[in-house]
Order: C-alpha cells, then sequence, then structure tokens
C-alpha cells in the first residue's frame, strides 16, 4: 500500500492506496540509511517479534505518520513525499530539494508508536541554480494563471513541482481534467526545461464524464 502525503485542495491531506499494490508492499530501495529503533535495556537477540497490525491499526498507524510529515518545517509545494508500510517497518520516498527535509522527516517517523525500523530513501535533490530558477518560474506560470488560481490559496497548494536536471514532474491533486491539462501546458511554456511529466491525479469526474451523466 503506498500512501502519498499532499497540501492543499479541500483537504490538507490526500491518501492514494494502489490497489494493484499488496497490502504489506515491499521495499523497492534498499541502499538508503535505515533507522531501527529498539530499547535501550535489550538487544536485537532479546527484542520480541512485532504483531501485525491489524486493518484498523495500519489506517490509524497511516494517518499519524502522514500528519508528522505534512507538518515538517520546510514541507512544501517542491517536495513530494510519500510513503509505504510492510508489518511495523515504514518506507520514506519521493523527492525534495532540502537535505533537512529527508533527515527531519526520518527522525520524527521513527518515533510513531507502532513504528519499528523507518527506511529513509527519500530522494534529496541535486543543488542547481538553474533548476531553482525553474521551480520558481514554473510555480508562478501554474499558480498566477487564472483559472489554476484558485489553487494557490492552500497552505501548501496541491500542485506540486519536481525539478531535476530541468526535467519537472507534477505530482498531487486537480478538480477536473481540464485543470490537469492546463497546468501542465503551462509547466510546458517555462523557458529551459527539457521534458514535462504531468502526474496530476484528477479528484472528481472530468467534463466529458459529466456530460454523459446529464444526458
Amino acid at each position: 500500500m503506498r500512501y502519498f502525503v499532499r497540501g492543499g485542495g479541500h483537504c490538507a491531506l490526500m491518501i492514494m492506496m494502489w490497489a494493484a499494490l499488496p497490502c504489506a508492499a515491499q521495499a523497492t530501495k534498499t541502499n538508503e540509511q535505515s533507522v531501527q529503533t529498539q530499547p535501550s535495556n535489550s538487544s536485537p537477540q532479546e527484542q520480541p517479534p512485532s504483531q501485525p497490525l491489524s486493518q484498523e491499526s495500519l489506517q490509524k498507524l497511516a494517518n499519524k505518520i502522514r500528519h508528522e510529515l505534512v507538518m515538517l518545517p520546510y514541507y512544501d509545494v517542491y517536495d513530494n513525499l510519500y510513503f509505504r508500510i510492510q508489518g511495523r517497518t515504514v518506507t520514506l520516498l519521493g523527492e525534495t530539494p532540502n537535505a533537512s527535509t529527508k533527515s527531519t522527516a526520518g527522525n520524527v517517523v521513527k518515533h510513531i508508536e507502532g513504528v519499528d525500523k523507518v527506511i529513509n530513501n527519500i530522494e534529496v535533490l541535486p543543488p542547481s541554480p538553474a533548476d531553482e530558477r525553474i521551480r520558481r518560474a514554473t510555480y508562478r506560470a501554474i499558480y498566477s494563471y487564472g483559472p489554476l488560481f484558485k489553487y494557490s490559496h492552500a497552505p501548501v497548494p496541491p500542485i506540486h513541482i519536481i525539478v531535476k536536471n530541468g526535467k519537472v514532474t507534477l505530482e498531487g491533486v486537480v478538480d477536473s481534467e481540464s485543470d490537469k491539462q492546463m497546468a501542465g501546458m503551462q509547466a510546458n511554456q517555462v523557458p529551459g526545461t527539457f521534458q514535462i511529466t504531468n502526474n496530476l491525479a484528477v479528484s472528481g469526474p472530468s467534463s466529458g464524464e459529466k456530460k454523459k451523466k446529464n444526458n
């Protein structure tokens, strides 16, 4: 199960659960730092095995993790964070241009009750003045555009902008397919971009679907 952390829109947070993935999805990366919490008075050999979580407990744990991540001090529109839960192991994934966001995320999640181990696979994007310029320009292109200006009012706007080596990826949720397409077109007009990947999800039916329902 993959949980996405989003800010903005009509709700501060959103979960996207991929039905194709099993509830205990295996982590795809293992070369990053792992943090395991253990009682100070016992060794790993002495620690009893963790009991599997019920579906209700799993949902509560996901809510706690999501809350902690969205409350990170520097979490903003240029971050894309999500996580997987396997048993009591949490794998943090996504991208951020801020190294402190990665380290802080790992630290806060490992202290959540019910989490035994954290695998921090959040990618810290390489520092680049060109990428930083593209981030700011893409933000202005999207959120100052009339039909998309409504999304700019959220504390963390819902269209997240990830830039790496001149390649722009849009993540998050919008209200309609037309909003998704407009965001992609606006990002595509930013000078210096090499590629636009539009991964925005649509929270409601498209205008075409609405017309069919009305007929």
